[in-house]
Protein backbone atom coordinates (compact mmCIF):
# COMPACT_ATOMS: atom_id res chain seq x y z
CA UNK A 1 0.00 0.00 0.00
CA UNK A 2 1.49 3.52 -1.08
CA UNK A 3 1.57 6.29 1.67
CA UNK A 4 -0.94 7.72 -0.46
CA UNK A 5 -3.60 5.22 0.06
CA UNK A 6 -2.98 4.79 3.75
CA UNK A 7 -3.36 8.88 4.50
CA UNK A 8 -6.49 8.47 2.32
CA UNK A 9 -7.90 4.91 4.13
CA UNK A 10 -6.87 7.32 7.63
CA UNK A 11 -8.83 9.99 6.16
CA UNK A 12 -12.06 7.88 5.18
CA UNK A 13 -11.52 6.08 8.80
CA UNK A 14 -12.55 9.30 10.61
CA UNK A 15 -15.14 9.85 8.32
CA UNK A 16 -12.80 13.02 6.37
CA UNK A 17 -14.61 11.28 2.76
CA UNK A 18 -13.87 14.39 1.28
CA UNK A 19 -10.19 15.17 2.41
CA UNK A 20 -9.47 12.06 1.24
CA UNK A 21 -11.17 12.71 -2.23
CA UNK A 22 -9.29 15.60 -2.66
CA UNK A 23 -6.33 14.76 -1.03
CA UNK A 24 -4.30 13.90 -4.03
CA UNK A 25 -5.05 17.24 -6.52
CA UNK A 26 -4.35 19.09 -3.03
CA UNK A 27 -0.99 17.23 -2.96
CA UNK A 28 -0.39 18.10 -6.55
CA UNK A 29 -1.22 21.49 -6.09
CA UNK A 30 0.54 21.64 -2.86
CA UNK A 31 4.06 20.71 -4.94
CA UNK A 32 3.47 22.73 -7.85
CA UNK A 33 2.87 25.74 -6.07
CA UNK A 34 5.31 25.73 -2.83
CA UNK A 35 2.73 25.72 -0.33
CA UNK A 36 4.15 25.43 3.37
CA UNK A 37 2.54 22.05 5.36
CA UNK A 38 0.22 24.35 7.06
CA UNK A 39 -1.50 25.97 4.17
CA UNK A 40 -1.15 22.32 2.50
CA UNK A 41 -3.33 20.89 5.58
CA UNK A 42 -5.46 24.13 5.59
CA UNK A 43 -6.43 24.07 2.28
CA UNK A 44 -7.31 20.11 2.50
CA UNK A 45 -9.50 20.96 5.43
CA UNK A 46 -11.48 23.98 3.92
CA UNK A 47 -12.36 20.63 1.06
CA UNK A 48 -13.75 18.91 3.77
CA UNK A 49 -15.41 21.82 5.71
CA UNK A 50 -17.02 23.36 2.10
CA UNK A 51 -18.08 20.04 1.12
CA UNK A 52 -20.02 19.09 4.17
CA UNK A 53 -21.83 22.70 4.28
CA UNK A 54 -22.87 22.10 0.44
CA UNK A 55 -24.46 18.60 1.91
CA UNK A 56 -26.04 20.53 4.68
CA UNK A 57 -27.41 23.04 2.51
CA UNK A 58 -28.69 20.35 0.00
CA UNK A 59 -30.70 18.32 2.66
CA UNK A 60 -32.04 21.45 4.21
CA UNK A 61 -33.03 22.24 0.92
CA UNK A 62 -34.87 19.03 0.00
CA UNK A 63 -36.53 18.84 3.84
CA UNK A 64 -37.79 22.90 3.08
CA UNK A 65 -40.10 20.86 0.30
CA UNK A 66 -40.32 24.19 -1.85
CA UNK A 67 -42.82 23.57 -4.53
CA UNK A 68 -39.79 25.55 -6.97
CA UNK A 69 -36.97 27.05 -6.66
CA UNK A 70 -36.39 31.22 -7.03
CA UNK A 71 -34.62 33.69 -6.16
CA UNK A 72 -35.19 37.88 -5.35
CA UNK A 73 -33.46 38.86 -8.59
CA UNK A 74 -36.07 36.94 -10.79
CA UNK A 75 -38.53 38.53 -9.69
CA UNK A 76 -40.29 41.64 -11.59
CA UNK A 77 -40.63 44.57 -9.33
CA UNK A 78 -41.30 46.62 -12.08
CA UNK A 79 -44.59 44.72 -12.85
CA UNK A 80 -45.76 44.34 -9.20
CA UNK A 81 -45.17 48.11 -7.82
CA UNK A 82 -46.80 46.71 -4.14
CA UNK A 83 -43.69 45.68 -3.09
CA UNK A 84 -40.08 47.12 -3.82
CA UNK A 85 -36.81 45.79 -4.17
CA UNK A 86 -35.64 48.03 -1.17
CA UNK A 87 -38.11 45.98 1.41
CA UNK A 88 -37.38 42.63 0.09
CA UNK A 89 -33.25 43.19 0.15
CA UNK A 90 -33.87 44.49 3.92
CA UNK A 91 -36.35 41.32 4.76
CA UNK A 92 -32.97 39.23 2.87
CA UNK A 93 -31.13 40.04 6.00
CA UNK A 94 -33.23 37.69 7.55
CA UNK A 95 -32.70 39.70 11.02
CA UNK A 96 -36.23 39.23 11.67
CA UNK A 97 -35.97 35.57 12.45
CA UNK A 98 -34.00 35.97 15.32
CA UNK A 99 -37.12 37.76 17.06
CA UNK A 100 -40.04 35.30 15.72
CA UNK A 101 -41.46 38.17 12.99
CA UNK A 102 -43.69 36.71 10.76
CA UNK A 103 -44.68 38.21 7.22
CA UNK A 104 -48.17 38.50 5.36
CA UNK A 105 -48.14 38.41 1.65
CA UNK A 106 -51.67 39.16 0.84
CA UNK A 107 -53.49 39.35 -2.69
CA UNK A 108 -55.16 38.16 -5.76
CA UNK A 109 -53.66 35.16 -7.48
CA UNK A 110 -50.35 35.50 -9.77
CA UNK A 111 -49.37 38.64 -8.02
CA UNK A 112 -46.24 37.07 -6.87
CA UNK A 113 -46.60 36.17 -2.96
CA UNK A 114 -45.46 32.75 -3.56
CA UNK A 115 -42.23 33.03 -5.39
CA UNK A 116 -41.19 35.94 -2.26
CA UNK A 117 -41.90 33.77 -0.06
CA UNK A 118 -39.98 30.61 -1.66
CA UNK A 119 -37.06 33.51 -2.16
CA UNK A 120 -37.01 34.30 1.14
CA UNK A 121 -37.12 31.02 2.40
CA UNK A 122 -33.97 29.95 0.17
CA UNK A 123 -32.23 32.61 1.52
CA UNK A 124 -32.75 31.55 4.83
CA UNK A 125 -31.91 27.77 3.83
CA UNK A 126 -28.90 29.25 2.48
CA UNK A 127 -27.59 31.20 5.39
CA UNK A 128 -28.30 27.89 7.80
CA UNK A 129 -32.07 27.88 9.03
CA UNK A 130 -34.10 25.30 8.86
CA UNK A 131 -37.52 25.73 6.60
CA UNK A 132 -40.59 24.00 5.86
CA UNK A 133 -43.38 24.70 3.24
CA UNK A 134 -47.07 23.41 3.03
CA UNK A 135 -49.93 23.95 1.51
CA UNK A 136 -52.62 24.83 3.40
CA UNK A 137 -54.90 22.14 2.23
CA UNK A 138 -51.38 20.10 2.98
CA UNK A 139 -51.38 21.21 6.55
CA UNK A 140 -54.88 20.83 7.02
CA UNK A 141 -54.95 17.17 5.89
CA UNK A 142 -51.84 16.62 7.98
CA UNK A 143 -53.48 17.64 11.15
CA UNK A 144 -56.16 15.48 10.57
CA UNK A 145 -54.68 12.34 10.29
CA UNK A 146 -51.21 12.56 12.41
CA UNK A 147 -52.83 10.21 14.40
CA UNK A 148 -53.03 7.25 11.83
CA UNK A 149 -50.79 8.36 9.03
CA UNK A 150 -46.88 8.39 9.92
CA UNK A 151 -45.95 10.40 7.51
CA UNK A 152 -48.04 13.34 8.59
CA UNK A 153 -46.80 12.71 12.20
CA UNK A 154 -43.52 13.23 10.34
CA UNK A 155 -44.53 16.23 8.48
CA UNK A 156 -45.83 18.19 11.50
CA UNK A 157 -42.82 17.22 13.43
CA UNK A 158 -40.37 18.62 11.08
CA UNK A 159 -42.68 22.05 10.87
CA UNK A 160 -42.37 22.70 14.58
CA UNK A 161 -38.97 21.92 14.54
CA UNK A 162 -38.66 24.32 11.75
CA UNK A 163 -36.99 28.33 12.13
CA UNK A 164 -39.64 29.35 9.52
CA UNK A 165 -42.78 27.69 8.40
CA UNK A 166 -43.91 29.06 5.00
CA UNK A 167 -47.92 28.33 4.94
CA UNK A 168 -48.90 28.87 1.63
CA UNK A 169 -52.40 29.46 -0.22
CA UNK A 170 -54.29 30.43 2.81
CA UNK A 171 -57.80 30.88 1.84
CA UNK A 172 -58.17 28.83 -1.35
CA UNK A 173 -60.58 26.52 0.08
CA UNK A 174 -63.02 27.08 3.39
CA UNK A 175 -62.53 25.47 6.30
CA UNK A 176 -64.25 24.28 9.13
CA UNK A 177 -64.92 25.13 12.86
CA UNK A 178 -62.72 21.63 13.73
CA UNK A 179 -59.83 22.47 10.97
CA UNK A 180 -59.62 26.02 11.98
CA UNK A 181 -59.48 25.20 15.38
CA UNK A 182 -56.35 22.65 14.37
CA UNK A 183 -55.00 25.71 12.17
CA UNK A 184 -54.95 27.73 15.86
CA UNK A 185 -53.29 25.18 17.30
CA UNK A 186 -50.23 25.34 15.18
CA UNK A 187 -50.35 29.37 15.13
CA UNK A 188 -50.37 28.88 18.62
CA UNK A 189 -47.86 26.51 19.22
CA UNK A 190 -45.06 28.64 17.01
CA UNK A 191 -46.12 32.06 18.46
CA UNK A 192 -43.02 33.59 19.95
CA UNK A 193 -41.04 30.75 18.61
CA UNK A 194 -40.89 30.54 15.36
CA UNK A 195 -41.04 33.22 12.51
CA UNK A 196 -44.39 32.21 9.72
CA UNK A 197 -44.53 33.69 6.54
CA UNK A 198 -48.16 33.12 5.35
CA UNK A 199 -49.50 33.74 1.79
CA UNK A 200 -53.38 34.39 1.06
CA UNK A 201 -55.78 35.14 -1.57
CA UNK A 202 -58.07 36.53 1.04
CA UNK A 203 -57.61 40.08 2.94
CA UNK A 204 -57.73 39.90 7.17
CA UNK A 205 -61.46 41.41 6.86
CA UNK A 206 -62.82 38.21 5.01
CA UNK A 207 -60.64 35.68 6.99
CA UNK A 208 -63.51 35.15 9.54
CA UNK A 209 -65.90 34.10 6.70
CA UNK A 210 -63.85 31.23 5.50
CA UNK A 211 -62.55 30.09 8.24
CA UNK A 212 -66.20 29.49 9.84
CA UNK A 213 -65.65 31.16 13.23
CA UNK A 214 -64.74 34.73 14.07
CA UNK A 215 -63.35 34.13 17.58
CA UNK A 216 -60.93 31.33 16.76
CA UNK A 217 -59.89 33.62 13.43
CA UNK A 218 -59.56 36.86 15.94
CA UNK A 219 -57.45 34.72 18.06
CA UNK A 220 -55.58 33.50 14.77
CA UNK A 221 -55.04 36.94 14.03
CA UNK A 222 -54.07 38.18 17.19
CA UNK A 223 -51.06 36.30 17.36
CA UNK A 224 -49.86 36.02 13.66
CA UNK A 225 -50.12 40.24 13.97
CA UNK A 226 -48.34 40.74 16.64
CA UNK A 227 -45.10 40.74 15.10
CA UNK A 228 -45.55 40.79 11.50
CA UNK A 229 -44.71 43.03 8.34
CA UNK A 230 -48.06 42.96 5.59
CA UNK A 231 -47.96 43.39 2.56
CA UNK A 232 -51.14 44.20 0.40
CA UNK A 233 -50.21 43.34 -3.09
CA UNK A 234 -52.69 43.88 -5.92
CA UNK A 235 -52.52 44.28 -10.04
CA UNK A 236 -52.81 41.90 -12.79
CA UNK A 237 -51.86 38.73 -12.87
CA UNK A 238 -48.45 37.59 -14.07
CA UNK A 239 -49.07 34.42 -15.45
CA UNK A 240 -51.57 35.77 -17.53
CA UNK A 241 -50.11 38.60 -18.77
CA UNK A 242 -47.03 36.48 -19.82
CA UNK A 243 -49.07 33.91 -20.90
CA UNK A 244 -47.31 31.93 -23.86
CA UNK A 245 -48.94 30.22 -26.70
CA UNK A 246 -48.54 27.59 -29.59
CA UNK A 247 -50.18 29.78 -32.42
CA UNK A 248 -48.28 32.00 -34.44
CA UNK A 249 -49.89 35.37 -35.89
Amino acid sequence: MTLLKEVQDQLTALLLTNAARSLETVLEKAQAQEWTILKTLNILLGEERNARTDKARERRLKQASFPYLATIEEFDFGFQTSVSKKQMDQLLELTWLESAFNIMFLGPPSVGKTHLAVSLGIAAVNTGYSVLFIHMDQLIHALKTQEISPKSKHRLKRLYQADLVIIDEVGFQPVNRNEANLLFGVINQLYQQTSIILTSNKGLVEWGEFMGDPVITAAMLDRLMHKCEIFNMDGDSYRLSHRETILKN
